[in-house]
């Protein structure tokens, strides 16, 4: 892929200082992984499937990694080349990631459940030499004509193992450290995925400062997260090779089978969006001996509502906001040893290294070690990016007096009714008091008189009946909500439409009532 079209200029007096506070270094991922893995080829390896299930060591995965290394090397890849791969959480997964940064190659995740549409777009905006998949999995089948084009093809379940060589490639290919390691692909607000590149240092930067936000002590945790999706790839693939912990992948987010494994494996959950916390939490098959096995939750890739946070609190769980995207990884985080408030009701203060400003609007821009080196869309990067270095986040937020930020809103998120704007995230946080409401989403409907109204869309908690809007607007007069702020439509739902990281795609809930209102 030509430099040009995917990489902004960052300004001279950021790439001196991130070299001088050695937070860019001249390690390429290759040379990072290569490094944790010989240090802890033991280190167990295993993976959670009713249809895939594996069980091994750093040490074995690391020779299939080598082995594909190898072969792909044979057959002309190296620095520069582009490797994709759609496969669930996998341990071939691992053997592709592992084995790009080898070569010194980009690898691009695809997260397993994207259709027909999304593939096809990623791989001819990307145009990889080399495209590994699966033969079939849930709802997703290899289709060959997808990737007709692309020179190297592996299926796992069918001939992945014909690129393997017999003999391992032994070291890492040189690679410059600010090429592009990473096209990681995000939907969500616009109508194609947009392809956002990190490069060796920036990843790697990214790596070892999301580790140093972990607890010491969190346990042997479970990954259920995409290894498609951005923090699921780090915290399978990154994370514990550079601190020697275990990996335990899950290929589905089954809560029972979750329980299941936290009481027989002693597996623990930590965080990320908050559905993957209060999915178990709501599960019937969940008690309060679960709670030795969530001692922590990192919560982030969404909005953390407050009674969220609150109820797992209540519960003695240590919780701990975070606030972030794919183009950059880490804005604001709390620690766990943060005083509760912030924990709780905030996003975090800014990470080491990384600076935020608010516009005028409130709209948070930032600027940091671990900030992408743009899109493969020049346009987009021409947009989110300016000369000197600060990234246009499209979140709203305000910094209280100790430097501590907290999202309020998505541009995107605003509803204007009748001129007068309505926060979400603030009517959001007040349905979730009411006892039968799990999970709550409040979006823009087309309004004939005024433009825009509030629609609130539910998922209720096992055993609770339907609440009425009567009853809901009853609740958000008690809470002393403007009138003009309250639903003036509900719906209701088993689950909503999710991003890979959990997040909810509020641009689909406001098209599906925009039709349904026609």
């Amino acid at each position: 892929m030509e430099r040009s079209l995917t990489l902004r200029t960052i300004p001279a007096e950021l790439v001196q200082r991130y070299e001088a506070e050695g937070w860019w270094t001249r390690d390429t991922l290759g040379d990072l992984l290569a490094r944790g893995l010989q240090a802890a080829p033991g280190t167990r390896f295993r993976v959670h499937s009713a249809v895939r299930p594996w069980d091994g060591t750093f040490g074995d995965v690391e020779r299939v990694a080598r082995r594909l290394a190898g072969g792909l090397r044979g057959r002309g890849v190296g620095p520069g080349d582009v490797v994709a791969f759609q496969l669930p959480n996998w341990m071939e997964a691992a053997a592709v990631f592992w084995a790009s940064a080898f070569l010194g190659a980009a690898v691009v995740p695809i997260v397993h459940f994207y259709g027909r549409k999304e593939v096809g777009y990623i791989l001819e905006t990307i145009k990889p030499r080399v495209f590994v998949s699966a033969e079939r999995f849930g709802r997703m089948e290899h289709q060959p004509d997808l990737c007709a084009d692309v020179p190297v093809v592996g299926v796992v379940g069918r001939d992945f193992e014909d690129l393997l060589a017999d003999d391992p490639m032994p070291g890492v290919l040189a690679a410059d450290p600010a090429d592009p390691a990473l096209i990681a692909f995000t939907s969500g607000t616009t109508r194609d995925p947009k392809g956002v590149v990190h490069s060796h240092r920036t990843l790697g930067y990214e790596t070892r400062q999301l580790a140093g936000l972990y607890p010491p002590d969190r346990g042997r945790q479970l990954t259920a997260a995409p290894v498609g999706h951005f923090i699921g790839m780090v915290n399978a693939f990154l994370i514990p090779v550079l601190d020697g912990t275990p990996v335990n992948l899950a290929d589905v987010w089954d809560p029972a089978r979750v329980l299941a494994l936290m009481e027989d494996d002693g597996l623990t959950v930590g965080g990320g969006a908050t559905y993957y916390m209060t999915s178990l939490l709501d599960h019937p098959d969940f008690t309060p001996g679960h709670l030795a096995h969530m001692k922590y939750a990192g919560l982030g890739g969404a909005a953390v509502p407050a009674a969220v946070t609150t109820r797992l609190a209540e519960l003695g769980i240590t919780v701990f906001r975070s606030y972030g995207s794919t183009e950059h990884p880490s804005i604001t985080g709390s620690r766990h040893t943060a005083p509760e408030a912030k924990r709780l009701f905030t996003d975090g203060d800014a990470l080491p290294g990384v600076e935020i400003r608010l516009g005028e609007d409130g709209e948070i821009f930032s600027r940091g070690p671990d900030l992408c080196i743009g899109y493969t869309d020049p346009a987009l990067t021409e947009a989110a990016f300016d000369a000197d270095g600060w990234y246009r986040t499209g979140d709203i937020g305000v910094l209280d007096a100790d430097g501590y930020l907290t999202i309020t809103d998505r541009k995107s998120d605003v509803i204007i009714r009748g001129g007068e704007n309505i926060s979400a995230p603030e009517v959001e946080d007040l349905l979730l008091a009411m006892p039968a409401i799990a999970e709550a989403a409040v979006v823009a409907a087309p309004d004939p008189r005024l433009g825009e109204h509030a629609a609130a869309v539910v998922r209720l908690r096992p055993g609770h009946d339907v609440p009425t809007l009567d009853q809901l607007r009853a609740h958000l007069e008690r809470a002393g909500l403007a009138r003009q702020k309250w639903p003036e439509e509900l719906h209701v739902v088993a689950d909503f439409p999710r991003t890979a990281s959990g997040k909810v795609q509020k641009f689909l809930l406001r098209r599906d009532i925009a039709a349904h209102n026609r």
